[in-house]
């Protein structure tokens, strides 16, 4: 298998530390709000690549953090801990928030079939494991105290910037205009390992530590649940783009100093969405979450289906417009499914070509465009169909698109079971508005028959229709 690693820039052959095994880690969310639909775009082809590493018969553990405390609101360790804003937005504690959020980002997970890590560690059930790291961090000179909070020394390090296709001028510490410096730290580079009441007073959840009543920074948790949980060599990390400075770069820095080697080989990052307004946040506001998508009338796997059309290093531009194209398209694709014969038995032989195309795919940097074209290519086949049934059902255990139970539930489509009397009245009334130039109601018929899965089709001749298939 091919992977691109950030950490070296270029697609390199995937060697695990241990032979058959692969370590894994996510960064989980910040539970202080519903994770919009870009956050999920990681998680969905995070996921990918936790089911073809299963697919291909390595044995995965996957570990996530849920970061309910210590995530400050700006890239220079300063401003208001993001946990705390969501519980003043919301007039509850703390707790009560990271709970519902952590809730509510698990069923959205679920609707979009991406599977539960083996492992999910809240920030704040770990604090000894911080505190612990924090000194030894301490102790090997890597970390100072200044002005009542743990720093890490970057100056300590050969190479703080690890990712090579960033400079320091790109990824300096607090480059926006509303972020003040820090004082206490020895460089710009530096970060918070641990915060004492020296600093946000107003922070809910601390706990006692050699350095005075305080609570973790953000970037520790990730290295501390990850050593905790997937041991000292970890295989693969995963997240957003935007996670690699400073967060990953903190990681590593931190990771490797307490260690004392090398901690994580690949690094896997996934790219953002944008819409009209560019890179979908939560800050500016109104951003789509998978609830607001269902309200529309979205089955949640369409999204799924369209994040996989692209490829997970590319931005992926989302519009309405080409939800509904993806829509049509998985709707397209049950049906031909729901079409097949469930009857007989697979030929196996027959099935191996195809296997081959859909690992052949994914080995490529976890192409799922093309793994999505080896899924066409089976029902375009020359083979039984209850040899493609047996592939679409085998491909689906990575891609997890629903689609065998989909198209259990969606009757057969035939002429003879729909009501062709409704669909010859509704074309006549399409074309009388055509021709009354009423392009509104001619529009609105043809979304109608769109919905009763009936495909007109206008020529020179009149309007001819069919069953979609």
């Amino acid at each position: 298998m091919i992977l691109y690693n950030t950490l070296g820039g270029e697609k390199q052959e995937f060697i695990p530390h241990e032979e058959g095994k692969v370590r894994m880690y996510t960064c989980g969310p910040t539970v202080y709000h519903y994770a919009h639909i870009g956050n999920l775009r990681t998680y969905i082809m995070e996921d990918v690549l936790e089911k073809y590493l299963r697919y291909a018969g390595y044995d995965v553990l996957r570990v996530m953090n849920i970061t309910d405390v210590g995530h400050l609101s700006s890239d220079a360790d300063t401003g208001e801990d993001k946990m705390l804003a969501g519980a003043k937005r919301e007039h509850k504690s703390v707790l009560e928030i990271a709970d519902f959020y952590t809730k509510a980002f698990f069923s959205d997970a679920g609707k979009l079939n991406i599977k539960t890590p083996d492992v999910v560690e809240p920030a704040t059930h770990c604090i000894p494991e911080f505190i612990e790291m924090v000194q030894t961090l301490i102790d090997k000179g890597y970390a100072y105290i200044a002005g009542g909070n743990v720093y890490f020394d970057t100056a300590k390090l050969d190479n703080y910037y690890v990712f090579g296709n960033m400079n320091e001028e790109e990824l300096q510490v607090g480059v926006r205009e509303d972020v003040g410096e820090d004082e206490n730290k020895r460089n710009k580079t530096d970060f918070v390992l641990w915060f004492t009441k020296s600093k946000f007073d107003d922070q809910e959840l601390k706990w006692e530590s050699p350095w005075g009543y305080g609570y973790p920074g953000w970037h520790i948790e990730c290295s501390a649940i990850s050593i905790k949980h997937a041991g000292e060599y970890l295989d693969i990390h995963c997240g957003g783009i935007d996670n690699a400075f400073p967060h990953h770069t903190n990681e590593i820095a931190q990771s490797e100093a307490y260690l004392g080697h090398k901690w994580c080989s690949y690094w896997f990052h996934v790219l953002h969405l944008l819409d009209k307004r560019g890179k979908m946040s939560k800050s500016k506001g109104g951003f789509l979450t998978v609830s607001l998508l269902e309200e529309k009338g979205y089955n949640p796997l369409a999204y799924r289906f369209f994040c996989l059309q692209s490829h997970y290093r590319k931005p992926l531009v989302f519009s309405f417009e080409n939800l509904d194209n993806c829509v049509q398209a998985y709707n397209k694709l049950v049906a031909r499914i729901a079409n097949l014969k469930a009857d007989g038995e697979p030929d196996l032989e027959a099935a191996k070509p195809y296997q081959d195309s859909f690992k052949e795919a994914l080995d490529n940097d976890l192409n799922t465009s093309l793994a999505v074209t080896a899924l066409y290519d089976v029902l375009k086949g020359d083979i039984s169909d209850a040899t493609k049934r047996y592939l679409i059902a085998d491909f689906d255990r990575v891609l997890s698109l629903g689609l065998i139970e989909a198209a259990g539930k969606k009757p057969d489509a035939t002429a003879s079971d729909v009501d062709v009397a409704k669909i010859e009245e509704l074309i006549a009334k399409r074309t009388q508005a055509r021709a009354d130039k009423d392009w509104a109601t001619a529009d609105a018929i043809r979304d109608e028959l769109k919905a009763m899965h009936i495909v007109i089709k206008d020529s020179k001749d009149g309007v001819s229709w069919e069953v979609e298939q």
